[in-house]
């Protein structure tokens, strides 16, 4: 079991792009995960976005962070010392990544609140069909 907290939340991007914007048509909406980690705060970062767009047209744009405390034990588990490298199993870096796209939604409906724009939300996600592989965070020696 890995010990963590939710230590921040960031909103890296946010835009309404209201401009020619038509509610006609098909909506598309692209995703994207990021993964960092700090070797010296033993912290790991998701990063999920979004991008609503409407004829190739984008009309939301967000991005936010959730930033993860792994208490030094844990942490320990899966640092490899002698390669400097961070191996992290895919079923924690989903759990991770659910609650980063579960935050984003939040963040989303609270921007777009008593806005047209509400009514878009960022579907539920089966994160496992986009999170592989385990992540390894490879760190430089300073």
């Amino acid at each position: 079991m890995i010990n963590f907290a939710l230590q921040k939340i960031t909103t890296e991007q946010f835009a309404v792009i209201e401009e020619d914007f038509e509610d006609k048509g098909d909506i598309r909406i692209g995703i994207n995960l990021r993964f960092a980690a700090d070797k010296n705060l033993n912290i790991i970062s998701v990063f999920s976005s979004f991008i609503f767009e409407l004829e190739q047209k984008p009309f939301i744009i967000i991005e936010a962070g959730c930033h993860f405390k792994i208490k030094e034990e844990s942490w320990l588990q899966m640092y490899v010392n002698e390669e400097n490298k961070l191996e992290v199993h895919k079923d924690f870096i989903t759990h991770l990544a659910m609650l980063t796209i579960g935050t984003t939604r939040g963040i989303l409906h609270s921007k777009t609140e008593n806005t047209c724009f509400n009514k878009y939300i960022v579907p539920t996600i089966d994160v496992t069909e986009l999170v592989k592989d385990d992540v390894v965070f490879e760190f430089k020696v300073s």
